[in-house]
């Protein structure tokens, strides 16, 4: 009984944990870039948007398909660093629990 006491503790610190790294990604934000920074777009690690930039160069009627490209390619980037900045999260979390990597998502 004592190995079942102990995984339940377990589970639900692991549980208190994971709450507490689901705050944590949305404050963790990221930047993705494209054209050389000309577009920038800023989203937590909840995959939340939360800025657009477009550098004014770009604002002419016969570039919008180069912008929408860029924004598109900027996206991408901040997903990417998104995803990666929540891995690195669940990674720790499985480390500061003792637990075997796999076992959680993206560990």
């Amino acid at each position: 009984m004592p190995d079942f006491l102990g995984m339940m503790k377990q589970a639900a610190q692991l549980q208190s944990k994971m709450q507490a790294m689901q705050e944590e990604l949305g404050q963790v934000e990221v930047e993705g870039l494209s054209g050389g920074g000309l577009v920038s777009v800023r989203m937590t690690a909840k995959m939340e948007v939360k800025a657009v930039k477009i550098d004014a160069s770009l604002m002419k009627p016969e570039e919008r398909e180069i912008v929408e490209d860029l924004l598109v390619s900027a996206l991408a980037d901040a997903r990417r660093k998104a995803e990666t900045a929540m891995q690195e999260k669940m990674q720790s979390l499985a480390g500061g629990l003792g637990l075997p990597p796999g076992l959680l998502p993206g560990s």
